[in-house]
């Protein structure tokens, strides 16, 4: 299947055969949702609470992320618990770790579901790296490696022995090239391009720290899969403008769809068997046409960035 016909046929699914109903009661399972205040996030977390976890909020705004732990209180009689995690700045990923891991042993489920799109070409992490890439790749990456010891523990107390780590992506990966490692931090290279691409080579980035995350670790219990979670009417287009916000939104669909392929990865028995794998909407493994997506070199290429960018800190 060609590029162009997998991304309609992502744009425009079936009806989906999963729904928050068929999530298992969840007693006993730590999870935390980053981006958890609103969109997507949110309603990932709603159905987590409905189901009985212990829901990290994960947000920059302690303000929005409190204010959305009172409002699913009120729609659950659940209550979440707020992590303070910015993800455009290392430092504060690091003490958000830490401050998680001083409350908890064990992690069983990481969505890795925040992310930005498609801001000012200007608009850089707080340690000069692109913002799209910072934010949805690195920040995710430095993130999942402090947390990993939880992780592992999870695993082993899960009652299937997995712990699941859920990466965002978007269709956008579908039309990215590659990854162009002169363009991940302010520079003349990144000033030559612009927010579209550097938008698609971080979705495309998405994936291949879920694969490589996944070849690492799946022998110890680790299930990392990456996902589209729909063409989605939510904050993410608030970049774009008036007419490119009116257009698309012609091609959108409800914010709690979108959280339902990573709920199915995340939580059903299913999700056990997703390790290395590919979703798209709503809750179904697809295969991404992109051949880059699969280049476990470039994966790995990645991966050892990444590492190299955090060794110091």
């Amino acid at each position: 299947m060609g590029v162009a016909q997998s991304f309609v046929q992502e744009a425009f699914p079936p009806k989906s055969t999963f729904s928050v109903d068929d999530i298992p009661d969840l007693t006993g399972k730590v999870v935390i949702v980053t981006g958890a205040n609103t969109g997507v996030g949110k309603e990932t977390a709603k159905a987590l609470l409905s189901h009985n976890a212990k829901v990290y909020f994960a947000s920059r705004s302690q303000e929005k992320g409190e204010k959305a732990i009172q409002d699913l209180k009120a729609d659950t009689g659940k209550e979440g618990i707020y992590l303070k995690l910015d993800l455009g700045d290392l430092k504060s990923i690091k003490a958000a770790a830490e401050e998680f891991l001083s409350k908890e042993s064990d992690l069983h489920i990481l969505f890795n579901n925040a992310g930005v799109m498609l801001p000012p070409l200007s608009d850089v992490t707080a340690d000069g790296y692109d913002l799209q890439f910072g934010t949805n790749v690195l920040g995710h990456f430095y993130f999942t490696k402090l947390v990993l010891p939880a992780l592992l523990k999870g695993a082993k107390t899960s009652g299937d022995g997995t712990a699941r780590v859920l990466n965002t992506s978007s269709g956008a990966s579908l039309f990215a090239s590659g990854i162009d490692f002169n363009t991940l931090k302010d520079g003349p290279a990144r000033k030559k391009t612009f927010s579209g691409l550097l938008y698609n080579q971080s979705k495309l980035g998405n994936i291949l720290f879920s694969n490589e995350l996944a070849r690492r670790y799946g022998d110890q219990g680790i299930v990392s899969a990456a996902m589209n979670p729909g063409n989605l009417n939510s904050e993410l287009s608030r970049h774009m403008g008036a007419i490119g916000a009116f257009t698309l939104k012609l091609f959108l669909h409800p914010v709690p769809l979108g959280a339902l392929t990573q709920l199915y990865a995340g939580t059903t028995a299913e999700g056990a068997n997703l390790n290395g794998k590919y979703l798209g909407p709503w809750a179904r493994v697809r295969t991404n046409p992109n051949p880059v997506a699969s280049d476990a070199k470039l994966a790995g290429e990645l991966w050892e960035w990444c590492e190299d960018q955090v060794a110091n800190l």
